[in-house]
């Protein structure tokens, strides 16, 4: 069909392809044989074809010792790309792309394991190793593979069955032609393996034939899952596939309701590939150089390269067209390039599509925007709902207990302290075992949890006289040597032991500490009053008082007369009102606006730290605390101090790690042991992990402390052979139990509901002191407002007086005279101004008050002349006089000086608001 409608459509093509047919009669040997026929007596210049891949692996050296092209529709072994013959053409999808779509549907229904089942020759076996690299890339085990011969009968195909049976997993991938796939499912439906919790997923060696099969094979294979390739439904294939089926009723009319499947798509287009290269290759029928003409000759050595062979390769390698199958276009290696692939359910009569899968875009519902395919391989990117064997909806967990009914064999610690965790008793009257504890009940709520039935029974690790079989790690290792299905105790996760186990999620709180024993804190001394803050502290605080007080005194001394005086007297108001402020009794006046904002903040930083000295003080006075013997293992370690550690545990390892001898380590069987060792003295400390550590405290909570340092470990853990699919499952149900009150009911009806020692600590602190970091931000608060205080003051200092630094003199003395003018009294502010004051447009006058001691006073005033600033003579005054003078002349610009001692006799002392007795003013 495909030649003829070829040239129907291209009538002026020179060239025309005469088709010569050989049956291989499925024959390996057959093949090769009609292919060196073809070859050497009709000299054919291309060979479309073998069916399988096992002929391939014959033909393809052929082709390429005769220099013809070899175009195979359906070889789709993996293994023929690795013959790298430029002759060789694959016009169909290599069995290695199907794979990643097995691999997305088995992410997407979270299957950890799968066992492919696939025909024993180069077919079969040629598909696994892209299979198991591509279920590893989605974290899924292939632990075990079964290989069935071509030639299997019945019986044999059902003893591989019922191998499979007794395995855990549940999930099959199936890879081999329909006649055997057939006769496999019918088998599989008589052993029952087509029921409830069974996954089948078969490649598109079955799946493209499903049309074909017979409905009785159909009947047997109900809820398998395929993939195959995607074919388009355009116009010219719903069209192409009616002609077929007029063209094969009328040659054979005994089969009836025949469909063409993908590889007749493919042969199709190989037949136009290569019609279509013959052309563009400028094809000459001419034969062989050096061919024989001795006809039915198939020897090897006859085998002559053809001329027009390379030409024709290369037109084969650059062909691209839109073909029935869809686009069909060759890659460099002379492979088909890759398409999509649907996923189908097998139901009723036929196969449903119940999802595509693309290379770049995974598992999706629609294939009509494949950049918008759904990336993520959840199930629900599944078109349809996938009916499974069995008619189940609900989705198999894809493992189960074998049906023989083995249940899983679980080990158990066999120990004589801490039976709070693992207890193993024996009923002598009966000899029947019992097992119990904390983390036996932990273990079978969890199993409660499970979806599913998961038959168990503890074996204890005990050898002949019932005592512990070996450590911890002989047990775990039991496991790996396969006594042991799993082993369920107060078992840790810790590293060595994960490179032969695996573990589930911890269920207990992790970690190795040291306990020692306590004593009373010998701290309350007179000298407990500095113990509530650091040193750091307590010299930052007195700093800032002596910073506040220098502040406000610099921001005060001009305008208060509190902070005027003698030197002495001005540092000691300036301290006194510093330090008064932290029992806020300061009662100097602050007049300055900017002195006041500081005074403000700086109470608030006080309040703050006596309040904060007053809680932590109270506490260290009424709180009675305990103090560890030991803090640093560094010191057990120079002193030689023996330590204690739990029989059996792996902690001794750590120990010895960290640097502790052999002799200086001693092993106690449980609480009481351990306790017995600290009251006779025989060691300074025990380390062990934290649940024992607790449950010891528990009983101990007045005599022993927990401290660090702390070693990290991951709690305990049930323990499972490597890759085993129970550990996920496991490790989920740990969550659900953890976070949930059964937890509490367990923990409290092993340990009961004061199990917690309310003095043990984890770690030693040093008394609760207050430190500088709790308090720095107050302070730089308190330090920038009073800086910016000094700024704003010195800036409009220096501004007032301005014409000081401008005059012509030398530089220090004009800071001198600036400091001399900051040293005297601001006359301007409100504190030192008479409300007497004249205008500036009045004569001034200066007014001297005269009073004496005999309660009388007699008040001069006598006018300054501003122009001349000459004053009237004032009255005599003698040596009990007080004089006190009121200028306000400066107003005038006019300089007024007078001599106070002109009249005055006697010891007095005169008191002009100055340093000096000599008043001048400008």
């Amino acid at each position: 069909m495909a030649v003829s409608e070829f040239y129907d459509a291209h009538p002026n093509y020179t060239t025309r392809i005469v088709i010569a047919t050989r049956d291989s009669g499925g024959d390996v040997v057959q093949a090769a044989a009609s292919a060196l026929d073809l070859i050497n007596n009709v000299q054919v210049q291309a060979i479309l074809g073998p069916e399988t891949s096992m002929q391939a692996n014959f033909l393809i050296p052929l082709g390429e010792k005769a220099q013809i092209p070899v175009i195979s529709f359906s070889a789709s072994s993996p293994t023929l790309a690795s013959i790298r013959s430029p002759y060789f053409f694959r016009a169909t999808q290599k069995d290695s792309t199907q794979v990643n779509a097995i691999a997305a549907i088995v992410k997407a229904f979270s299957w950890r394991q799968v066992v492919p089942i696939y025909v024993d020759n180069a077919y079969g076996e040629g598909i696994v190793p892209s299979l198991v690299d591509s279920l590893d890339a989605v974290d899924a085990r292939v632990p075990y593979r079964s290989a069935i011969s071509a030639s299997a009968t019945d019986d044999q195909i059902g003893q591989e069955l019922y191998k499979l049976m007794t395995m855990q997993t549940r999930v099959f991938v199936v890879h081999m032609a329909p006649n055997l796939g057939a006769r496999l499912f019918a088998k599989a439906k008589e052993v029952e393996m087509m029921s409830p919790g069974y996954v089948w997923i078969v490649t598109d060696g079955i799946t493209g034939f499903l049309n074909s099969i017979d409905s009785s094979v159909l009947e047997s294979m109900q809820g398998v899952l395929g993939v195959k390739p995607h074919v388009p439904r355009t116009k010219e294939v719903l069209e192409f596939r009616s002609r077929w089926k007029r063209k094969f009723q009328r040659d054979h009319p005994e089969i009836l309701d025949a469909d063409l499947n993908s590889y007749g798509l493919w042969a199709y287009d190989a037949t136009v590939a290569l019609a279509t290269a013959i052309e563009k290759a400028g094809q000459d029928n001419s034969s062989s150089s050096n061919a024989g003409n001795v006809t039915n000759s198939t020897d090897l050595d006859r085998i002559r390269a053809s001329s027009s062979g390379p030409n024709l390769a290369l037109e084969l390698s650059r062909a691209k067209f839109a073909g029935l199958s869809g686009e069909f276009a060759m890659e460099p290696d002379g492979q088909l390039k890759g398409s999509a692939y649907e996923v189908v359910n097998v139901n009723g009569n036929g196969g449903r599509v119940v999802g595509y899968w693309t290379r770049g875009g995974g598992l999706a519902r629609e294939l009509a925007n494949e950049s918008t395919a759904g990336r993520s391989a959840s199930r629900e990117s599944l078109m349809r709902t996938v009916i499974w064997p069995g008619d189940a909806a609900a989705v198999p967990k894809g493992f189960q207990m074998p049906t023989s009914g083995k249940k899983l064999r679980i080990g158990v610690p066999v120990k004589d302290g801490f039976s709070e965790f693992v207890s193993v008793t024996t009923d002598p009257e009966t000899n029947k075992t019992s097992v119990t504890g904390y983390c036996i009940d932990i273990f079978e709520a969890v199993v409660q949890t499970l979806p599913y039935a998961l038959p168990f029974e503890y074996v204890p690790f005990a050898n002949a006289t019932g005592d512990s079989a070996g450590t911890y790690n002989d047990l775990v290792y039991q496991v790996f040597l396969g006594n042991f299905d799993a082993v369920v105790g107060d078992t840790t996760v810790i590293a060595n032991r994960s490179n032969y186990v695996d573990f589930t999620l911890p269920y207990t709180e992790s970690g190795v500490s040291m306990v020692v024993p306590v004593r009373p804190d010998g701290s309350k001394n007179a000298w407990l009053f500095l113990k509530p803050l650091t040193w750091d502290l307590w010299m930052t605080t007195f700093l800032f008082f002596l910073f506040i007080g220098f502040v406000v005194w610099v921001l005060e001394h001009r305008i208060s007369k509190d902070f005027r005086g003698p030197p002495s007297h001005q540092a000691g108001t300036s301290l006194w009102f510093s330090f008064s402020t932290m029992v806020f009794a300061h009662r100097e006046n602050v007049v300055s606006n900017l002195a006041r904002t500081v005074v403000i903040i700086w109470c608030f930083v006080v309040l703050i730290l006596t309040q904060s000295y007053t809680a932590s003080f109270t506490s260290l006075l009424t709180v009675q605390r305990l103090q560890p013997t030991v803090t640093d293992i560094n010191e057990l370690l120079r002193k030689g101090e023996f330590v204690g550690y739990q029989d059996g545990s792996f902690v001794v390892g750590l120990l010895k790690r960290i640097g502790f001898r052999d002799d200086r380590l001693v092993p106690y069987d449980n609480s009481d042991h351990c306790d017995t060792l600290f009251g006779q003295g025989r060691i300074a400390a025990a380390f062990d992990e934290i649940p024992y550590i607790k449950l010891f405290l528990a009983k101990h909570c007045s005599k022993y402390m927990m401290t660090d340092p702390s070693y990290k470990t991951d709690g305990f853990g049930f323990v499972f052979p490597k890759g085993s699919v129970l550990v996920p499952d496991i490790s989920r149900a740990v969550l659900n139990v953890t976070e949930g009150d059964k937890m509490t009911k367990i923990e409290e009806a092993w340990f009961g509901k004061n199990s917690r020692c309310p003095e043990s600590s984890t770690s030693v602190s040093p008394g609760g002191q207050l430190g500088l970091n709790s308090f720095w931000s107050l302070f730089l608060i308190a330090g920038v407002a009073a800086v910016s205080a000094l700024i704003i003051f010195a800036a409009t200092f220096v501004y007032q007086h301005r014409q000081i630094l401008l005059q012509q003199q030398e530089g220090e003395e004009r800071i001198m005279r600036l400091l001399r003018t900051f040293d005297k009294k601001d006359l301007k502010c409100h504190t030192f101004r008479d409300d007497n004051r004249v205008g500036n447009n009045e004569v001034n006058l200066v007014s001297l008050n005269v009073m004496s001691p005999s309660a009388y006073s007699v008040q001069t005033e006598f006018p300054v002349d501003s122009s001349t600033a000459a004053a009237a003579t004032p009255p005599p005054i003698d040596s009990s006089t007080e004089l006190h003078y009121n200028d306000n002349v400066e107003a005038q610009g006019v300089e007024i000086s007078i001599d106070l001692h002109q009249n005055f006799s006697g010891a007095g002392q005169i008191d002009d608001g100055y340093d000096n007795d000599e008043i001048t003013r400008h």
